[in-house]
């Protein structure tokens, strides 16, 4: 049995370095142009750069999406954006569009190919022609069944790569027309608006301006609004049958999200690989309560089994035991022996706080007091990326999270 890779979201730099310290193999991320996921932040050459030494000095790689569908004027500028990409040595290009993966072979040669999810890869002949192409890794369609990944396993020489975490789309494997329709904002270009999201209602023809309420839901339907995937039960299946990586979507999520997942999924890789046996629901239980941390919606295993009854959250349940991202560790101050907090969400005195690490550690801390660089004292800490200094243990490493527990205190 190979040990599959573990790819994660990085919607930015920081969120970069965060998954790699937190245990992820390899990071999937997006330059400013020509990437699915336009309003992630993304990164610049010079950001790329950085990424890409930091992850190399960690063994780890990084993969850069390319991935939208082009049109004719994105064609005058990719092959300049992909010779930069050679010059960095990206470890691999992530692309959905047949013309790109041309221009690829002819401008980034040598940087391995994987096919978008986009490209709705769903069959083996379908994976067959891909690699007929050159491309070296397949990101499998999330509609498929267990039984349908392994039989393309079987029959088609070629990696493939799996979403087991995260964000479902209404239409098939995100080619939607509904963003750019409602709000002229392409979900294919990576400027997607999400109107699956969005609250709808029934009107009959013949009573223009009467809405009906789809569900008996004060808050209204949300029909289209699909649960998110987590396959963490499906890690011993997906292994034995050697799928080569595991994806975890989410470069629009929190460095709280990016961190608890590559954690977890670490640990349950690891788990299966070294010793199958301790792989029990106990271990499963306590991963997945810290999955549903930093869910926004109620989790379903999709289609790994076949059509699933709970895959849409339409009355937009609740979520409990939700983790807040208070901020991020930046240094430890030897000589005042505090910790220096880049604050990204109000914290104070009476928060149930505590610092999770790099590796899954998690250590509770009791705040009694906060203080500003110049050492003055603060009630709370209220302004967005505002440094503060706490009295903290100096095991607690840079980029450990800092997040609260439980609902927020009113003041």
């Amino acid at each position: 049995m190979k040990l599959p890779e573990l790819v994660l979201p990085a919607g930015n730099l920081e969120k970069l370095k965060i998954a790699i310290l937190f245990g992820a193999d390899a990071v999937y991320l997006g330059g400013k142009d020509f990437s699915l996921r336009a309003y992630a932040g993304n990164l610049s050459l010079d950001e790329m750069s950085e990424g890409i030494d930091f992850a190399h000095e960690r063994m780890k790689k990084t993969y850069i999406g390319v991935n939208i569908f082009a049109h004719n004027q994105d064609l005058r500028k990719i092959p300049d954006f992909l010779e930069k990409l050679k010059e960095l040595q990206v470890d691999g290009l992530i692309i959905s569009d047949p013309g790109i993966l041309r221009l690829a072979k002819k401008y980034a040669p040598g940087i391995p190919v994987t096919i978008s999810t986009q490209a709705n890869t769903s069959n083996y002949e379908a994976a067959a022609f891909y690699r007929d192409l050159g491309a070296q890794r397949i990101v499998l369609a999330r509609e498929l069944t267990l039984d349908e990944m392994e039989e393309i396993k079987r029959k088609v020489e070629i990696e493939l790569e799996v979403f087991i975490h995260g964000a479902m789309c209404v239409s098939y494997s995100g080619r939607c027309l509904l963003s750019h329709y409602m709000t002229g904002r392409s979900a294919n270009s990576g400027a997607c608006a999400h109107p699956c999201r969005y609250r709808y209602a029934l009107m009959e023809e013949k009573r223009p301006g009467e809405y009906y309420s789809i569900e008996e839901d004060e808050r209204g339907s949300y029909i289209l609004n699909s649960c998110d995937l987590c396959l963490l039960e499906y890690i011993p299946r997906l292994m034995d049958m050697e799928i080569e990586a595991f994806k975890v979507e989410g470069r629009m999520k929190s460095p709280l999200y990016v961190a608890s997942t590559a954690s977890i999924y670490r640990k349950a890789i690891d788990c299966y690989y070294i010793k199958k046996e301790s792989y029990n629901t106990l271990e499963l239980d306590n991963w997945l309560k810290e999955l549903e941390s930093t869910a926004t919606r109620p989790f379903t295993n999709g289609f790994i089994d076949g059509e699933s009854a709970l895959l849409q959250d339409i009355n937009k349940a609740g979520l409990q035991a939700r983790a807040d991202f208070c901020g991020i560790v930046r240094a430890y101050r030897r000589e005042t022996g505090m910790l220096e907090i880049e604050q990204r969400a109000n914290f104070g005195p009476g928060d149930n706080l505590e610092f999770y690490l790099p590796g899954g550690e998690i250590i509770k801390l009791d705040v009694d007091t906060i203080y500003d660089q110049e050492l003055n004292l603060l009630d709370r800490a209220r302004h967005p990326q505002q440094r503060v200094l706490l009295p903290g243990p100096e095991i607690v490493p840079q980029y450990s999270i800092l997040r609260r527990i439980g609902a927020q205190d009113e003041d």
